[in-house]
């Protein structure tokens, strides 16, 4: 989608490797006929406002299934380091240019695009917000994450960033308020005790079972939590699984 003459550019870049400590090669998973990755991809396209999307992966052999994969769903790829994150999304801002970025994650297949785009809509009506997301105050599950930055405030971080926050890419942003101004999305009734991101095999027994009674469509976050809340037995595969901190 080509954006209006004068109207801010906001990308979404979508990071991914093959590579997986906990579960490897978990973003090329086939799951209900498209791969892990192929989900994201298409929530990313079709979520409103977002004018293009880029697969950021790394230079890694191991990642040239990724590249594939990602440009056979019709995804632009940008391909950097692999252990530092933050320097594969300049390279995907560099080749693709934007005003704005759209940070998600390749292990999120039910990403609900009316998510992303109420994150676009309330930058473009407020484009001097440096960081939005649904992760500030969370209240949605795990799995419908993502985070909006202003194409400035990423430059910055990648000239500053040291440590854990270029693995992170966003974390030296959220993390300062006090020289970044942040806003977010929040959910009423909160679900934030669901996970739906996949790190292990216990996730990957909950996704698949949601996609089970749902299809193969783009995520909707108030119907997936209406299918965990009304099976705990699926719920309850994963509840036990601890995300990985953000080291210091």
């Amino acid at each position: 989608m080509d954006p209006a003459p004068g109207a801010h550019v906001v990308n979404a870049v979508i990071q991914a490797r093959a590579s997986s400590t906990r579960l490897p090669g978990k973003v090329l998973r086939p799951l209900a006929g498209r791969s892990v990755l192929g989900w994201v991809v298409r929530a990313a396209a079709a979520s409103p406002g977002i004018d293009h999307v880029v697969v950021a992966t790394s230079t890694e052999a191991d990642d040239d299934a990724v590249a594939e994969e990602a440009a056979r769903h019709g995804a632009f790829v940008a391909r950097g380091p692999l252990d530092d994150v933050l320097a594969r999304f300049a390279v995907a801002v560099e080749s693709y240019p934007a005003d704005a970025v759209v940070r998600l994650t390749a292990d999120c297949p039910l990403l609900d695009p009316e998510l992303i785009g109420q994150l676009v809509t309330l930058w473009r009506a407020r484009p001097s917000l440096d960081y939005l997301s649904t992760t500030l105050v969370r209240t949605l599950p795990r799995g419908f994450d993502a985070e909006l930055v202003r194409a400035e405030v990423l430059a910055e971080q990648v000239e500053t960033a040291r440590g854990a926050d270029r693995e992170h890419v966003t974390s030296g942003i959220y993390s300062r308020p006090e020289t970044y101004s942040c806003s977010g999305v929040v959910v009423s009734p909160a679900a934030d005790d669901l996970r739906v991101t996949l790190d292990t095999v216990e996730d990957w027994a909950v996704i698949d079972g949601v996609v089970a009674e749902l299809g193969d469509r783009v995520g909707d976050w108030r119907e997936v939590v209406a299918v965990l809340r009304s099976r705990p037995d699926l719920a309850r595969f994963n509840e036990h699984v601890e995300q990985k901190k953000v080291a210091g």
